[in-house]
């Protein structure tokens, strides 16, 4: 039987095994040498590759500032929302894999068709930044966020949102999709309220998502927040009492002013009608115009104070004085000056308590033109209240040289010049300080201003004193009275001019004070085109006045200055003059 062979052994060490390990050597050597010489002698030019590619200044979103009342309440915040950008030049790239459904879906974000979302995408082709959509609700961000679609990103920005809505709107105004001020204190605030944005660096990923946040190279600053002068709790009560009556009255618009007598700033300030501010769809012009400041209007026998004003500040009447205005008309120019009935021999107060057309006219005839206009410029008619309000209306006060008697008149009695809204509330307050003219404020106030002495202090405590009478048994705005408080103010019916003349079309207006015995509140109430059968200021804008005013004072704690009160009746007497 044969020997098994024994098998051949192979040498451990063979040549061909030397070389191998000297080549797998040299090739781990270079490797070492290669990454060596890439991480130290190449690697800020290779880095700066990477980061031209990666790293990308990227803007830190800052928001507007906070609109608050005087008590702290919100008025205006800005809000985080989502918004959809796409890079059309990836999306081209892309199309051919993205699926139909996910194009219908991105189609309904934009707000399109399918079909005109992919033609808007070609109409931009070779874009980097096109907005989709702006501001989404959460949900719909949520959607945009799943498709994770190539060339779709979302975007942080603010929206401004507005607690209070119809209610502040026309004071406030509102912010344009890139958060730009355009109406009312947004606007004028917008330097102000507008935050400056920030920038960072961060690598972003394929997708352009960032992974890494390397360096902030400017901080973000936030608006500064500002404190407005209204008391957001009478502006609710304004805004219902307003929105009442021209409801009611069937008016086309309204407006309602209320100033602190003692610091001149604004209370409650707002127009009718009104809109939604954080709605886009309904911020048209009609409806954001604020009546308020833009609005000029004649006054009407609310300017009738002043004639009286200036007739005591001449010294060419005393309150006793009796002025004859029998028979209750007169001819001047070939015009008609006529009371709505003869009141016979009046004295001053009781020229504004029946509202005398004749009374007033013959008061201004007893005055030159520079003492009989004075008062009238004194509190401001003919200039705005420098308020900052964007479009504010400064009204009209020029009369030619040489007038006749009937503009004289006119102008005596409330026609013949414009005034706004705020500007005839900013004269009442001066009666209300006993003379003293501030300068009306729409921002809280830290410290009061002295103010200017442009009425005499005896002169506007008489005045004040007459217009109570208005407000009183035989005046003609009775439904101005206040339980417990003492009323002093003007009703203002005035026909408005079409064409030259005047047609059938009235403005109604009440200016008044409260309380009578030391003056907090003024507040002027304009109603445009009432359509009802009750069309005169004492019917229209008296209670409207009325309800405010009630209100107010409680709220603001005001004690009650009428003695022996009694049951006040809601009848009007008087006649329509006023």
């Amino acid at each position: 039987m044969s020997q098994a062979r024994k098998p051949n052994s192979v040498p451990f060490c063979s040549g061909r095994y030397y070389v191998l390990m000297v080549v797998l050597g040299l090739a781990f050597v270079g490797l070492f040498a290669r990454a060596a010489y890439l991480q130290i002698d190449k690697s800020k030019i290779l880095n700066g590759k990477a980061d031209s590619r990666s790293v990308r200044s990227k803007e830190i979103a800052t928001h507007r500032g906070v609109i608050y009342d005087r008590n702290g309440e919100e008025l205006a915040v800005s809000v985080p929302v989502k918004s959809v950008w796409i890079d059309v030049t990836k999306i081209m790239e892309k199309s051919p894999t993205l699926i139909e459904e996910d194009w219908n879906r991105l189609a309904v974000i934009a707000d399109k068709t399918p079909q005109d979302f992919k033609r808007w995408i070609v109409e931009r082709k070779g874009k980097q930044f096109a907005w989709v959509a702006r501001h989404l609700d959460p949900k719909r961000a949520s959607i945009v966020k799943t498709l994770d679609l190539p060339g779709v990103y979302l975007r942080d920005e603010f929206r401004r949102y507005y607690p209070s809505a119809e209610i502040t709107a026309h004071l406030i105004g509102f912010t344009d999709i890139d958060d730009k001020g355009r109406e009312g204190l947004e606007r004028s605030y917008d330097t102000l309220l507008s935050g400056e944005d920030g920038e960072e660096k961060v690598r972003l990923d394929l997708h352009r998502r960032v992974i890494e946040q390397q360096e902030v190279i400017k901080e973000a600053e936030k608006g500064q927040d500002i404190y407005l002068s209204i008391d957001s709790r009478i502006q609710a009560i304004a805004y219902k009492a307003l929105k009442t009556a021209v409801l009611k009255h069937r008016a086309r618009s309204g407006a309602l002013v209320m100033l602190d007598v003692d610091t001149g700033e604004v209370l409650a300030l707002l127009s009718q009608p009104s809109y939604n501010p954080n709605r886009f769809d309904s911020r048209h012009s009609k409806f954001t115009r604020n009546s308020a400041f833009v609005d000029s209007f004649e006054p009407g026998s609310t300017a009738k104070p002043l004639t009286v004003a200036s007739a005591l500040e001449a010294g060419v009447v005393k309150p006793w004085t009796k002025i004859n205005t029998s028979p209750g008309r007169m001819k001047l120019n070939g015009y008609w000056v006529k009371d709505g009935k003869n009141h016979g021999v009046l004295d001053v107060s009781g020229i504004l308590q029946k509202s005398s057309n004749i009374g007033v006219t013959k008061l201004a005839k007893m005055m030159d033109d520079e003492a009989f206009l004075n008062t009238f410029y004194q509190v401001g008619f003919g200039i705005d209240s420098a308020s900052g309000f964007p479009g504010e209306s400064a009204g009209r006060m020029h009369f030619r040289e040489n007038w006749s008697d009937i503009e004289k008149a006119n102008v005596a009695f409330g026609y013949g010049f414009m005034v706004t809204p705020v500007q005839l509330a900013q004269a009442y307050a001066v009666f209300g300080a006993y003379g003293v003219k501030r300068p009306m404020s729409l921002i809280k106030r830290e410290e009061v201003p002295h103010g200017e002495q442009v009425i005499s202090r005896k002169v506007s405590q008489q005045v004040i004193k007459m217009m109570e009478t208005v407000v009183g048994e035989g005046g003609t705005a009775q439904k101005a009275k206040v339980y417990g408080y003492r009323i002093a103010g003007k009703t203002g019916t005035a026909r408005k001019a079409d064409d030259g003349s005047y047609g059938d079309q009235y403005m109604v207006f009440f200016a008044g004070l409260a309380p009578v015995s030391n003056p907090k509140i003024a507040m002027v109430v304009f109603v445009n085109e009432p359509k009802s059968e009750e069309y005169y200021a004492g019917d229209v804008a008296a209670p409207v006045f009325a309800k405010v005013a009630e209100e107010t004072l409680r709220l603001l704690n005001i004690k009650p200055d009428q003695k022996n009160v009694i049951a006040l009746s809601p009848n009007k007497e008087g006649d329509a003059n006023g």
